[in-house]
């Protein structure tokens, strides 16, 4: 595996040039934040060795460089899910490639089923914990010193500072943001309403099938991380809608302005 990282990041910092220390993973419905990126480079992901490739619809499948916020920046559009077969060593490969080369902040997006009671479809969720439901841990098995700790402390997996700097940015934008713990899920079938409720009980406030398997990995190699979720759907025993793929879209795609903001104002604040 450390070869495979090695090799990969070595093809893409030829391709670039000069190393990020940003890094964005773009979830469902989000990508049109690359339309705000003043574009360096692209590369799809078919074409970048070691690689998996995205079979998600609504999830392009290339790393984007350029500047956002005045900061050099690269984004991942389109990410990779458990659920389309992949173990976790590949659905995490993208985060290990990105510390390779050096970034060492990591902001990761998604879209999210919401089971708190006081959230509406089109939210912004602020991930400020999580809950991992997945059947396997990315960190399972060998542990490499060289890419971080065998027992990684998950105390803080997501930076209070840049929480709190999200706050202000919604404060001062006059943004409706929430805060919430992500449960996250192996997927693919959407939650029934009695897992909505089980999820609620045990301390979550919103679910989805992404982003706990990359913040691990992230904390693990010591990165510092800021996740959010558009919450696209609602759940639970007094929710009759039933939620599709393309409604989740059609919402994320609502919030995108939402999320626009808050992002490239924090990369202008760091």
């Amino acid at each position: 595996m450390l070869e495979k990282i090695r090799e990969t990041a070595d093809f893409i910092l030829k391709e670039i040039g000069e190393a990020p220390r940003i890094g964005i993973i773009l979830g469902t419905g989000l990508g049109d934040l690359v339309n705000h990126i003043e574009i360096s480079k692209e590369l799809n992901y078919k074409d970048i060795p070691h690689f998996p490739v995205s079979t998600v619809e609504g999830h392009s499948g290339k790393l984007i460089f350029g500047k956002l916020g005045g900061k050099y920046i690269m984004a991942m559009q389109g990410r990779f899910h458990y659920y389309e077969g992949y173990d976790m060593k590949q659905v995490t490969f993208p985060v290990r490639v990105m510390r390779q080369l050096g970034v060492e902040l990591l902001f990761v997006s998604n879209a999210a089923g919401g089971m708190n009671k006081e959230f509406k479809v089109g939210d912004v969720m602020v991930i400020t914990d999580h809950i991992n439901l997945f059947p396997e841990n990315p960190l399972r098995g060998k542990n490499y010193e060289e890419l971080g700790p065998r027992f990684p402390a998950m105390t803080e997996a997501y930076s209070l500072g840049l929480i709190k700097m999200a706050d202000d940015i919604a404060r001062d934008e006059n943004i409706r943001l929430m805060h919430g713990v992500y449960v996250g899920t192996p997927g693919p079938t959407f939650e029934t309403p009695a897992e909505y409720e089980y999820f609620r009980i045990i301390g979550g406030d919103a679910v989805g099938m992404s982003t706990v398997p990359e913040v691990i990995v992230a904390n693990h190699a010591g990165m510092t991380v800021f996740g959010v979720s558009v919450i696209t759907d609602l759940g639970g025993k007094d929710v009759k809608e039933v939620p599709t793929h393309e409604e989740v879209q059609k919402a994320a795609i609502k919030a995108q302005p939402v999320m626009t903001t808050i992002i490239k104002s924090m990369l202008e604040r760091i």
